[in-house]
């Protein structure tokens, strides 16, 4: 069962006009029919699926989550309906430290909630996690990875949440249960040439203050989980990650670096400050419009370009995301998010024209260049590789 009623509503930036809560609910239940004829055609129109979650709005509710996410994962249907064995608590290496990491995840359950089904969560959050190491022992956890498993037990129940979460472990989270950082840290690579290839000014301000990329490890590692506060945020993202690419959450971290562009540069340009700054997630970002963003830079430096830079070895994740792209062979997902993006661009052309007062005219071109929408996750690409010095011990969780 869910948790608590997370249905999300579309961000405030949607519902700015009069009109706009009614041409939402007119989009909202159109969406609602278009997702149950995907889930009713044979086979399951994975590619509409994938559309649907990454669009405005995302999968909406819970209820819809609990049928889509395992299609977006390819569970198979018998392994879904498969009851959870006990776990063995005693003489398991990683309890303690999973133990210490719920007991601190309070503020991870919805507020208000009775403390005797919050802690009855807290213990199924520790089984499914002892659970999916027990069955995967090339798995090694890390802490954060209970700020992605609570996140799928609040939406989908400890039942669907243990088949789906080690689905997610051996494929797109595989890098980050490595015995080593090697892989975590070459996906950590990747978000400097995103960040200069869109805004070289940014980038270079960054390398004077040597402020490196372990700012945003965590919100790597949690696919933001553990540094966003309202919950429909949280699960939005996650409809968006499970329907793209593994490496698409470092897109979008590079996506909110490059939203902060003026209070970047006007920081002081040193590491500390800087890093601070950036470790500060606002949570009031505009997200549907920074998920479209997200979209169309995966289309415009793809992860094959961006390999040379951040190459050194496999990684794992990028390689096995191929299984889930099974599911849409009959259409070809990158083409379909370039000729969105042409589309965008061409009516983009024509509204920037806008008359927009001199103070607010550079904002006004982001958000309109940032309102690219995309259409569907991007099929695999090559594997890609990395190496990358590692950045200095800081405190990843406050």
């Amino acid at each position: 069962m869910s948790a608590s009623n997370h249905n999300i509503s579309l961000d405030a930036e949607l519902l700015k006009c009069p009109r706009g809560v009614t041409d939402w609910d007119t989009k909202r239940k159109r969406k609602t029919a278009e997702i149950t004829q995907a889930l009713s055609a044979s086979p399951v129109d994975v590619a509409a699926l994938r559309r649907m979650a990454i669009s405005e709005g995302g999968l909406l509710t819970d209820e819809i989550r609990c049928q889509v996410w395992p299609q977006l994962l390819n569970v198979a249907p018998n392994f879904l309906d498969q009851e959870p064995e006990t776990v063995e608590r005693e003489n398991n290496k990683d309890y303690n430290q999973v133990l210490l990491d719920v007991q601190r995840s309070l503020r991870r359950f919805p507020p208000g909630m009775p403390d005797e089904q919050r802690e009855g969560l807290q213990e199924e959050l520790i089984d499914i996690i002892l659970r999916v190491l027990k069955r995967n022992p090339q798995l090694h956890y890390y802490q954060g990875y209970h700020d992605i498993v609570v996140t799928f037990l609040l939406v989908l129940g400890e039942r669907l949440a243990t088949a789906l979460v080690e689905k997610l472990s051996t494929h797109h989270l595989r890098d980050f249960m490595d015995p080593t950082m090697d892989n975590t840290k070459h996906i950590l690579n990747y978000l400097m040439p995103i960040i200069e290839r869109v805004n070289p000014e940014v980038h270079d301000f960054m390398q004077q203050a040597e402020v490196g990329t372990v700012f945003a490890l965590s919100w790597l590692i949690t696919w933001f989980g553990h540094v966003l506060s309202d919950f429909r945020h949280v699960v939005r993202l996650y409809d968006f990650f499970l329907a793209c690419h593994p490496l698409m959450p470092i897109y979008f971290a590079a996506v909110i670096v490059l939203y902060r562009e003026e209070e970047v540069l006007e920081c002081e340009c040193d590491m500390a400050m800087v890093h601070h700054l950036l470790s500060q997630i606002p949570q009031d970002l505009p997200y549907e419009t920074l998920i479209s963003r997200a979209g169309d830079l995966f289309v415009q430096f793809p992860p094959s370009e961006l390999a040379r830079e951040a190459a050194s070895h496999d990684n794992m994740a990028s390689s096995t995301f191929k299984d889930f792209d099974l599911a849409s062979t009959q259409q070809r997902p990158d083409s379909v998010l370039r000729r969105r993006r042409r589309q965008k661009q061409a009516a983009l052309e024509s509204s920037v024209v806008a008359v927009a007062q001199p103070s607010a005219a550079r904002r006004f071109v982001r958000l309109a260049v940032m309102g690219l929408t995309v259409a569907l996750g991007a099929a695999a690409l090559a594997v890609v590789n990395t190496a990358l010095e590692w950045a200095p011990k800081l405190d990843l969780f406050p």
